[in-house]
């Protein structure tokens, strides 16, 4: 997602939408306020790898709520959708999704709590170096795996300047309910878990941010002793370090996981131990250009992934150096392009669990609202 699309102050610290920037105002009357907002995404991707050349355009839409009961507290709710426009209209494939869907309340320097689809605790660090012009943050963090990124059934926790007395001093606590469901994953995606972070902002553009989360794994996870992991509890812990002043935008986290990160063509090896590094770095000229350079990177450690008589223990999961820019015509309107050289080795462990190892080029036009 890209840089400018902020974090709207204050109110929803968590929350990162697309063009929040942009958005549109409504209803504004007695203290209530309702914003839309959204994107428009003309995308093609160019790779010899197999499904990942063609068109990969969509749209995606927002509506923001607020309501002011009194000067100390303030309801919210928010809800984020996204309609895949490059399926053919007669597919009949499922094109709508749900990204965010959420509601809760703030109470002044008490910080906020809220209920709903949203991003995990740990993407609070992670988030700090998906932003790439189209692709990143994908070392570890997966849609609806634990606490990692966007997720269901996430009661969140937020306080920003730590109560009003440490400015620059954030912190988050997040619970997750056991999530069942009938995906490609299992019928189990996660047992109850939880999550906290910090960040302090140390002035000058320069902050200071770790993340930690624990879930229960399911019967169903534990039981799959073909595909890796095999522990009772998937954990992970990350850390990062960002610098934004002076057009200048530089980020990097490490991070490890245990019996938590999934992998290979249909996501059904799940790592016992990975560690993941992403670094990015960005300039925003004057005259709109933003050009982006990035590394990610997982090793998966102690795999227990088998393939007939084969087991893979040691292997690299994800490895590779991106390079592109966007150019801002303004706020509303971006072109972007971005070019994701893979440096992952073609061998047995990737052909045999589906790994791709293609460069792919995305090409895109983005409007914005």
């Amino acid at each position: 997602m890209m840089r400018n699309y902020k974090i709207l102050a204050g109110l929803f610290p968590a929350m990162l939408v697309a063009g929040a920037v942009n958005a549109a105002e409504v209803y504004n009357k007695d203290g209530n306020k309702l914003n839309i907002l959204g994107e428009i995404q003309g995308n093609h991707y160019f790779s010899d790898g197999e499904g990942e050349d063609g068109d990969n355009s969509f749209v995606r839409f927002g509506i923001l709520g607020e309501t002011q009961v009194n000067d100390q507290v303030t309801g919210y709710g928010y809800y984020q959708a996204e309609l895949n426009a490059s399926s053919s209209e007669g597919s009949g494939d499922n094109d709508s999704t749900t990204r965010y869907a959420y509601a809760g309340i703030k109470l002044g320097d008490a910080g906020s709590f809220d209920y709903g689809r949203n991003n995990g605790i740990l993407y609070d660090i992670g988030g700090w170096t998906d932003v790439f012009p189209e692709f990143g943050g994908d070392s570890y963090q997966q849609t609806d795996v634990f606490m990692t990124q966007r997720a269901g059934g996430l009661a969140t926790y937020r306080n920003k300047n730590f109560f009003g007395m440490v400015e620059g001093l954030d912190i988050g606590a997040q619970y997750q309910g056991r999530n069942d469901s009938g995906d490609k994953n299992g019928s189990d995606r996660n047992g109850d878990g939880w999550g906290m972070s910090t960040s302090y902002d140390l002035g000058m553009g320069l902050s200071l941010g770790a993340a930690y989360a624990s879930s229960d794994r399911t019967d169903e996870q534990t039981a799959d002793v073909i595909h890796g992991a095999q522990g009772d509890r998937a954990n992970a812990a990350n850390g990062g370090i960002k610098y934004d002043a002076n057009n200048v935008y530089l980020a990097a986290i490490y991070g490890q996981t245990y019996n938590m990160t999934r992998f290979g063509r249909d996501d059904d090896g799940v790592a016992n131990k990975t560690q993941n590094v992403e670094l990015v770095a960005q300039y925003q000229f004057d005259f709109g250009l933003q050009p982006s350079l990035g590394w990610v990177y997982s090793k998966g450690k102690d795999l227990g992934y088998t393939v007939g008589t084969t087991s893979y223990d040691s292997q690299e999961l994800v490895n590779y150096i991106d390079v592109g820019t966007y150019y801002h015509f303004n706020k509303n309107l971006t072109t972007k392009v971005d070019y994701k050289i893979n440096m992952l080795d073609a061998n047995d462990f990737t052909k045999e669990v589906g790994i791709s190892t293609d460069d792919v080029v995305s090409v895109a036009i983005v409007y914005q609202f």
